[in-house]
């Protein structure tokens, strides 16, 4: 089994949503509330 989780940590580490691709890079994640507002401008 300890190849499936070797490929689960790698794929994880190749996907900017998961919190381990950042964790491997020393970076946080970027905060995303910029994206959930809602947008006044198509009025």
């Amino acid at each position: 089994m300890a190849k499936q989780d070797d490929l689960d940590n790698h794929a994880n580490q190749c996907n900017p949503n998961n919190d381990e691709y950042w964790n491997s890079r020393d970076e946080e994640k970027p905060d995303d509330d910029h994206n959930s507002q809602d947008d006044d401008d198509d009025e």
